[in-house]
């Protein structure tokens, strides 16, 4: 079985076991049997690290619940197959060259060279970020909430937001989708999850070229297009933001200067991959919803825990306009060329994530009795694995729900990786090459 397959195959099971556990009368904290396609929603929304979901996170679980999710989360977040690496080095086993193969397109790298020592990285460098930031939350949380209950809460949103998936625990009976508003004024909270957040959203192979280079100078393209195209989109956000819910009374208008500040610059982060949100999200000025809507669809980077097109191709996009504009018939970047291949790649993404955001909110829109720009927003947010809502997602009929899903699953596993799953059989070179011939662009 093919790497792609074994990839976009693994991770339906993932969804459908953990889905199938949820159901049970002990993962609720009714003790009732939770509904298939809730728990299969919020099983799919966990593994695809998307945020998502149709019942509260702290009011419908119990802690078995709450505890399937994070373990689902973390799965998500490293791939199924770096957790399964796991236990080969736990039992000692030696790591077959398929499952190398397997592991490297988990982890979006062009061969399976390296990978097994890049996975050791991935798997300390995650633990030890995701630990320091379970500490550093624990002692907002502690005081706050008490022991043990504050240590639960550090782990579970330092695992959910360095995973980008968005889930939380802030819910109540009274107001079961607060996620983190009650704590929109506290630095520690918002700078430790926009840290965790950004570092997960980088990528694992961008974590080992900085490890081992130091300098920007020496490293790959990708490494220094992915913190280019990263620190762009987050000032751009941040200073969007700004503009536009700077005077609103529903979202930033409340607060003062530096809290204005924090806020605007947590919406810049978590828009684009992880969920959580310290502002009303339905309240958002129209202009901020479109810049929020194309966050969610650049998402992170690859080879990352977050979803969308990714950070690379919205850049090798610009780069490729940028040529074009300036007659050029090469594009480049940092002194070096970017393969044909690469451009034909980030087009393709391009096209078929639009098509099928814009497929899934006409679908949804056409079932629902909700604005056009409502259902293209929990579009967007479940194909970029995002996570974010405007409130839509719990009311939504079982069809819809199902589309969301689909999304989901389409965000996480990429589009690429799912297409080559289900139509490329088997590699073989062109047997023909035509005559080139020119068209008229434009």
């Amino acid at each position: 079985m093919r790497a792609p397959t074994v990839l976009a195959v693994g991770f339906a099971l993932t969804i459908l076991v953990g889905a199938l556990v949820l159901m049970l009368p002990v993962s609720a904290a009714d003790g009732q049997i939770t509904p298939f396609l809730d728990a299969l929603f919020t099983a799919a929304s966990a593994s695809c690290v998307t945020g998502l979901v149709t019942v509260s996170t702290a009011v419908h679980w119990s802690v078995f619940g709450k505890c399937v999710i994070l373990l689902l989360i973390q799965i998500g977040g490293l791939g199924f197959m770096s957790v399964a690496a796991i236990a080969s080095f736990v039992l000692r086993r030696t790591i077959t060259l398929h499952e190398r193969m397997v592991m490297s397109a988990g982890l979006n790298l062009p061969d399976g060279g390296g990978i097994v020592r890049l996975t050791r990285r991935v798997l300390f460098g995650t633990f030890i970020i995701e630990g320091a930031g379970a500490i550093l939350l624990s002692c907002r949380f502690v005081p706050h909430y008490g022991f043990p209950k504050g240590i639960v809460m550090g782990v579970f949103h330092a695992v959910s937001a360095f995973c980008n998936a968005g889930f939380d625990l802030m819910g109540t009976p009274d107001d079961p989708f607060q996620s983190l508003i009650g704590w929109a004024e506290d630095p520690l909270v918002n700078i430790t999850v926009m840290a965790l957040i950004v570092l997960g959203g980088l990528g694992f192979f961008v974590w080992s070229d900085v490890w081992d280079k130091h300098s920007f100078r020496r490293l790959r393209l990708h490494t220094k297009i992915v913190l280019t195209a990263t620190a762009g989109l987050l000032l751009f956000g941040f200073g969007w933001t700004l503009l536009f819910e700077w005077s609103n009374p529903a979202t930033l208008g409340a607060l003062d200067t530096p809290h204005k500040l924090l806020a605007a610059a947590f919406e810049s982060v978590t828009l684009r991959t992880a969920g959580f949100n310290t502002i009303d999200l339905g309240a958002l000025t129209g202009p901020s919803q479109a810049v929020s809507c194309l966050l969610m669809f650049i998402g992170g980077s690859p080879g990352s825990t977050a979803g969308g097109i990714k950070t690379v191709t919205a850049a090798v996009l610009v780069l490729t306009a940028i040529s074009a504009f300036c007659g050029r018939t090469t594009v480049s970047a940092f002194g070096r060329t970017i393969v044909p291949r690469s451009i034909m790649n980030a087009v393709s993404l391009l096209m078929a994530g639009g098509v099928f955001c814009l497929a899934g909110a006409c679908a949804i829109a056409g079932i629902e009795d909700a604005p056009f720009h409502q259902c293209l927003f929990e579009a967007v947010s479940a194909f970029g694995t995002v996570g974010v809502s405007m409130g839509l997602t719990p009311t939504l009929s079982s069809a819809s729900r199902v589309i969301l899903i689909a999304m989901m699953y389409m965000g996480r596993v990429g589009v690429l990786t799912l297409g080559v799953a289900v139509f490329m059989r088997r590699r073989e070179p062109p047997r023909l090459k035509y005559p080139d011939a020119d068209v008229f662009i434009g």
